[in-house]
């Protein structure tokens, strides 16, 4: 039987006490770990909010801003559709005079003998149904209209004697020479 025996027992006290600061040392930094970690995550979900918080307002900038597009796109729409109309009411202030001046050149152009039954317009272009005595009048009506600064060369289509030789009715068209383009027109109405 052997009896050990402790000589130096501050060994053992000193022991216990290096193993109760390092569980100490070991517990605290595992306070200290764990307390930093939950510092970095509130630090990250608060610049996580943040950034959520800016891309919403981008959002919110983004569909006001499709709106502005799609508002500006109407007007666009809407601009040009006024454009047209100005356009084409300026047309058709610019050729009120033009009908005018048509029929003051085919009354000074009708010669003697010759009468006209029908009168189109497609565009700019005239087309006649008329009667006359004699070939001969029609060939004069066909140069006093050439003759005139409105009509253009008239081309003639059809010439047929009537039932009976008493007269020729004749078809032909001719094309509306304008006198310049609406802008040149306004241009020269704006003129002092």
């Amino acid at each position: 039987m052997s009896i050990e025996i402790n000589l130096l027992p501050w060994r053992e006290a000193q022991r216990e006490a290096r193993s109760r600061r390092f569980v100490l040392g070991i517990m605290l930094m595992a306070l200290l770990g764990s307390g930093g970690g939950w510092g970095l995550a509130q630090f990250h979900q608060q610049a996580l909010e943040t950034q959520q918080q800016r891309n919403r307002f981008i959002e919110a900038r983004v569909q006001r801003l499709d709106q502005d597009i799609v508002a500006i796109h109407d007007y666009q729409m809407l601009r040009e559709d006024m454009l047209a109309q100005i356009e084409l009411i300026r047309g058709l202030q610019f050729s009120r005079p033009q009908t005018v001046r048509v029929f003051n050149q085919l009354v000074t152009s009708l010669q003697e003998g010759v009468h006209y039954s029908a009168l189109s317009r497609d565009e700019n272009r005239l087309r006649f149904t008329g009667r006359a005595d004699t070939n001969r009048q029609v060939s004069d009506q066909l140069r006093a209209i050439a003759a005139s600064e409105v009509f253009g060369i008239p081309q003639l289509a059809e010439v047929q004697t009537e039932e009976g030789g008493t007269g020729r009715r004749f078809d032909l068209s001719v094309e509306e020479i304008l006198p310049g383009s609406v802008p040149e027109q306004l241009a020269k109405e704006d003129m002092p």
